[in-house]
């Protein structure tokens, strides 16, 4: 049991690390003024679903802590937040159900779904900004429609299913590994 700890501890610290990293540093954005997406910036979240509820909800609120530290606008650190709400219900729906039935159309329901609690969460958060006239002055230039709806929340869908399709190809490798199995609840 002790081990088992240290494994998830160590793994946990890693996905927090990757999933503050990839955002700060990789090279791959989509620029849609006023809204960017920086491609695998969700995929630690993702794969701490696949392992367990708990694991998810802590690399959700590390990445968020994260950001904060790292200066980041609130806006951006508020976004992070609500990966909170998203990550710990899909995790949540994974550990309940039978992963190897998951494939193929329900996978990408599942993403899909996954995506529009990701994008309702962070248009809602947006929409506190953008109404309380802190947001810049391209958001107000496109206006709400496709400032926050359409860039924020239809991309924010479209951004989490790719993002969760590249996690789940790292997770589809992983599964065959020794250990891999230590790492999930059900092991």
């Amino acid at each position: 049991m002790k081990n088992k700890s240290a494994l998830h501890l160590s793994v946990m610290g890693l996905l927090i690390a990757v999933g503050i990293v990839i955002p700060m540093f990789s090279p791959i954005k989509i620029v849609l003024e006023p809204a960017s997406f920086t491609l695998a910036s969700h995929v630690a979240i993702f794969i701490a679903m696949y392992l367990s509820p708990a694991m998810a909800a802590a690399v959700a609120v590390g990445t968020t802590a994260g950001f904060f530290l790292g200066g980041f606008p609130i806006v951006i650190v508020a976004r992070a937040a609500t990966h909170l709400i998203f990550s710990t219900c899909g995790a949540y729906y994974l550990y309940k159900t039978d992963r190897t039935k998951l494939t193929g159309i329900s996978l990408r329901v599942f993403s899909l779904l996954v995506g529009l609690v990701h994008g309702l969460s962070e248009i809602l958060v947006v929409s506190l900004f953008f109404y309380d006239g802190n947001m810049g002055a391209a958001y107000y230039q496109k206006g709400y429609l496709v400032s926050v709806l359409l860039l924020v929340g239809l991309g924010t869908v479209a951004h989490s299913m790719i993002d969760f399709e590249i996690a789940h190809v790292v997770v589809l490798a992983l599964q065959n590994q020794r250990g891999f199995q230590k790492l999930t609840n059900k092991a």
